[in-house]
């Protein structure tokens, strides 16, 4: 039906060459490309397909970007690059008439911050151009602003207080690393946290609020408030919501690490000098931290990721609703070779290139998920390795 670039070889990069090639009927085409391109050539060898090629790009350069898109005519980029890439990849898409999308929004490479300002100042631009803009289509973001999509058409006329929970229960068995990038994993938990109540923004400080939530088939789990960008998005696009909060687990002896990596600098994002040589810590940490490529053979356990709602339902009547996804690290492995935080980044993005390819989310501008019908992606998710799991009525713990 379509040819897609995928940019990025990491682990969700992976993933989505994975699921894409899984589904021939819609990704008839399907382009690799990285900085490295040694890393995209090791994964089409893995996959085994001989309809995905393999290019090389640097997403820094809107000029490479553009060298690239215009050699291989893509009708979508799914963007799976580091989110200070976003922008690079959105000029050079509107430069070629390419629609994208991708898993997390832009932040800045020189400040630990993030929010949809920069990517929504797009919006006229791609919609003038008849371009589609998708954002935020991974797990959380992406899978949470559809479920909360899906409770807000099915079940809720009302929908009051929010709160997406989000439980890795593995065990990868190393003292330390990131389930993700860790300059975007260890910039992301060690700022403030932030949550909506009452039409206004209430700072935390890192981790401070927290507190055990029960996670189906694992148990209670120490969970802490975190900043996460859907929250952003799903206050404009759902108004009726009065409180938004996301919660992340953590164990101690991660945070004990974290602690240290932050108290000696090394989760510092400023250059300082070395016998000469500018480096930045977190950089340079990243380096000699295990690969979250490399975590998956060993991974045991689950996750559990879902959105916990209150408010009214059609008729008027209170309601308390839980939809969620969990996902075996093993069985993610025995099927991408990717752990399973890879996994369910990389699962739903496909499936959001899938809704558009398929013109079931084709709406020019800038778009998060929240703002297309869930119902044909929710079916899709129990297709393609992610099933979910609905609950009423019941204690929240929220």
């Amino acid at each position: 039906m379509a040819k897609v670039i995928i940019i990025g070889a990491g682990g969700v990069g992976t993933v989505v060459a994975h699921k894409c090639a899984q589904n021939p009927e819609v990704f008839t085409e399907i382009v690799l490309a990285s900085r490295t391109k040694s890393k995209c050539d090791a994964i089409a060898k893995a996959i085994g397909s001989d309809r995905i090629t393999t290019d090389s790009v640097d997403a820094d350069s809107v000029e490479q970007l553009v060298e690239l898109f215009r050699r291989h005519k893509p009708e979508l980029v799914i963007n799976v690059a580091l989110p200070y890439q976003d922008l690079t990849i959105m000029d050079a898409c509107l430069e070629c008439g390419v629609n994208y999308l991708d898993t997390a929004n832009y932040e800045p490479k020189d400040e630990a911050h993030f929010e949809y300002s920069w990517q929504w100042a797009y919006r006229e631009k791609f919609e003038k151009a008849g371009l589609t803009a998708i954002l935020g289509c991974g797990f959380d973001p992406g899978v949470s602003g559809v479920f909360t999509a899906y409770a807000a058409k099915h079940h809720f006329s009302e929908m009051k207080y929010l709160d997406i929970v989000d439980c890795n229960a593995g065990d990868h068995g190393k003292a330390f690393a990131t389930n993700f990038n860790p300059e975007i994993n260890i910039r992301e938990i060690t700022q403030n946290g932030r949550y909506y109540q009452d039409g206004k923004w209430v700072t935390t400080g890192p981790l401070e609020i927290h507190k055990p939530l029960t996670y189906p088939n694992i148990g209670a789990r120490e969970s802490y408030l975190l900043y996460h960008e859907e929250l952003e998005s799903l206050v404009e696009n759902f108004p009726t919501i009065k409180r938004a909060r996301f919660w992340m687990t953590f164990g101690q002896e991660y945070l004990t690490h974290l602690r240290v990596i932050q108290n000696i600098g090394m989760a510092r994002i400023d250059e300082v000098d070395y016998n000469g040589v500018k480096i930045v810590p977190l950089q340079f940490l990243k380096a000699v931290l295990p690969n979250p490529q490399d975590l998956g053979e060993n991974y045991k356990g689950e996750t559990s990721i879902g959105c916990r709602i209150e408010g009214r339902d059609k008729e008027g009547k209170h309601l308390t609703y839980y939809i969620y996804n969990n996902c075996s690290h093993e069985e993610a492995y025995k099927e991408t070779g990717m752990q399973a935080v890879s996994y369910t980044t990389g699962v739903p993005a496909m499936i959001g290139a899938m809704m558009f390819l398929t013109g079931k989310w084709n709406m020019p501008g800038v778009h998060n998920v929240e703002e297309f019908d869930p119902d044909p992606f929710m079916a899709q998710l129990k297709v393609q390795g992610l099933p979910w799991h609905e609950q009423f009525n019941l204690d929240l713990e929220v």
